[in-house]
């Protein structure tokens, strides 16, 4: 049997689609890619230079009101790879430039730093810790 090498997309269910393609263009810097759609949902690929691929998914059986609830079954957050604490803490220095809340940068167990989507997903930026 293969082996999993790596994640070749993730798709998060959003409330907004236009809103969500929005703030993470904005936030993330992430390019707009193909839309695509069948019976009762909507998506929007976005596309970091990377390689990273992130669909945003509306349905149209999700309440405008639903919330994302990392203590339910399913995602708990989405982690963006950083080379070290620095590029954490320059990524922070972006999203106060675009008024995007935050937490500080924690040093344990690594150097992690979170904010949150529209939706309230959670979004990481970790580096491991160097000692």
């Amino acid at each position: 049997m293969p082996t999993a090498r790596a994640l070749s997309h993730v798709t998060l269910t959003v409330t907004d689609l236009e809103a969500s393609v929005a703030w993470y263009g904005r936030a993330l810097g992430l390019a707009r890619g193909p839309d695509m759609s069948g019976p009762g949902w909507r998506r929007t690929l976005m596309l970091g230079p990377s390689g990273l691929v992130i669909g945003l998914q509306a349905h149209e059986r999700t309440a405008a009101s639903d919330r994302f609830d990392e203590a339910r079954v399913g995602l708990d957050h989405l982690s963006i790879a950083c080379v070290d604490r620095a590029e954490v803490q320059d990524w922070l220095t972006g999203l106060d430039e675009l008024g995007v809340a935050h937490s500080a940068v924690s040093a344990e167990p690594a150097n992690v730093a979170t904010c949150r989507d529209p939706d309230g997903i959670a979004i990481e930026f970790f580096a491991p810790r160097t000692t």
